[in-house]
């Protein structure tokens, strides 16, 4: 356990969650599924109802964690699905559902109370992202870029003093947070960056450069995010190792010479989360904003792509998930040639292969979240390898339940269409399955045996 201030910020999650679902009844609190679905939304066959995932199991580990889920389930049938097709449609960012998720605790999950925080672990990150995206990954993308890239990644590496300062707010969702990694020419190359920041004489910092692709960079066409962690390099070619010359600062909307370069738009998926670039010209920062040490920030890096990977794959567990129910309950409700469509043999091989591939990702999910140290560097080879097979996973049952569904599951209005174009962002954010493959391999050389 956490101690005193893990059961402190739990007890506050279940009484959250006491009051959230007090009016709701048992049988209710899972993800409906489309009106046309509804004859066949009893899920025992495929084994996602809530009596199939008891506090104590894997998939819950304690009562703290399945509150949790109660919590996220009843706050995605309510508020999150009926927004998720409108909002997706029109790419607009909801931020009243933003505030909401604050409001329910769920913006520091994995944050200490003393901050605002719940005090949970990476299994309770899993369990929100997997909820959320069962329904829209969008927002969970959003939800994601805040929660782990921003809040955990501040709550991790930031000062006591920096802490304090900046994620009370965060937490409660009164400001928007993200990160600045990836730039034009430096993705998985992350160290090839070139935002740079040269120390000034009295100890402030002086920041010019630009980050792409960035997740919460703006809230609407027009308007940036409020807070972000920005890598860039502080350290010249004399520098032998390039991963000593890469810090993390604090940067916040209205800092002089910091804009938005443009709101990047008609994206394949994951359209209601805003992706932006931003630009950095002689933004003079504080010494305060520095996190950590110069030159410090590639293990802050690595720390922090060891959850967000983790979180990824949890949306792949739910997008495929919520595939996985659709195809299911579509093919008992269908009938050609006179049978049940679920009775044909190309039919029940993908709802067959489905299942046992989503359940394999989940057992590795929560396995994998289980064993995390949030505090702590070194698990790549796991939280790389969940994230390759999860997220890959997610987009082939997405993929599968359209193929089931025919023409009703191109269409938007049964969601499958939209849940398989969000998936394909997950096989290139937060690392491409490339560099999965990269990493694992060279990692792979210092097993003598398979676990």
């Amino acid at each position: 356990g956490r101690g005193g201030a893990f059961n402190q910020g739990t007890r506050a999650m279940s009484s959250a969650v006491a009051r959230s679902l007090r009016s709701a009844p048992a049988s209710a609190r899972r993800l409906p599924g489309r009106a046309v679905l509804s004859r066949a939304r009893s899920t025992a066959a495929v084994g996602v109802a809530d009596d199939a995932e008891p506090q104590g199991s894997l998939f819950n580990p304690t009562a703290e964690h399945y509150a949790l889920r109660e919590l996220c389930a009843a706050f995605v049938r309510d508020e999150v699905e009926p927004q998720a097709l409108e909002f997706n449609r029109a790419e607009r960012f909801n931020h009243p559902l933003f505030r909401r998720a604050g409001e329910l605790g769920l913006l520091g999950v994995t944050v200490d109370p003393e901050y605002g925080g719940a005090g949970m672990d990476a299994a309770a990150a899993c369990i929100v992202h997997e909820e959320l995206s069962a329904s829209d990954p969008a927002f969970c993308l959003s939800y994601l870029a805040h929660s782990q890239l921003f809040v955990n990644n501040l709550a991790r590496n930031g000062s006591a003093e920096q802490k304090a300062a900046w994620l009370p707010a965060a937490c409660s969702g009164e400001a928007i947070g993200g990160m600045g990694m990836s730039e034009p020419e430096a993705g998985t190359d992350v160290l090839g960056m070139r935002t740079r920041a040269e120390q000034q004489a009295d100890g402030s910092w002086l920041l010019n450069g630009g980050k792409m692709w960035i997740t919460n960079g703006a809230v609407s066409d027009t308007d940036l995010g409020d807070r972000y962690l920005i890598y860039a390099r502080t350290a010249g070619p004399e520098v032998v190792k390039a991963s000593k010359a890469v810090s993390l600062f604090y940067v916040e909307r209205g800092m002089a010479g910091f804009s938005l370069g443009q709101r990047l738009k008609d994206k394949c998926g994951m359209r209601a989360s805003p992706t932006a670039e931003l630009v950095f010209e002689n933004v003079s920062l504080p010494a305060a904003n520095l996190i950590g040490q110069p030159g410090g920030a590639t293990v802050c890096m690595m720390r922090n792509l060891e959850i967000e990977r983790v979180v990824l794959a949890a949306m792949g567990v739910g997008i495929a998930r919520r595939s996985l129910e659709a195809m299911n309950a579509y093919a008992t409700d269908r009938r050609a040639f006179g049978a049940s469509l679920r009775d044909f043999g190309q039919i029940q091989r993908h709802i067959a292969e489905s299942y046992a591939e989503y359940m394999a990702g989940k057992t590795y999910l929560y396995q994998t979240a289980l064993g995390l140290d949030l505090d702590a560097a070194g698990n790549r080879l796991d939280t790389d390898g969940v994230k390759l097979y999860c997220t890959t996973m997610g987009k082939n049952v997405a993929d599968r339940a359209i193929q089931v569904m025919g023409g009703y599951g191109y269409m938007g209005e049964y969601a499958v269409e939209r849940l398989w174009r969000d998936a394909k962002l997950l096989e290139i954010g937060g690392g491409t399955l490339e560099s999965h493959h990269k990493n694992m391999v060279r990692d792979m050389s210092q097993l003598d045996a398979m676990p």
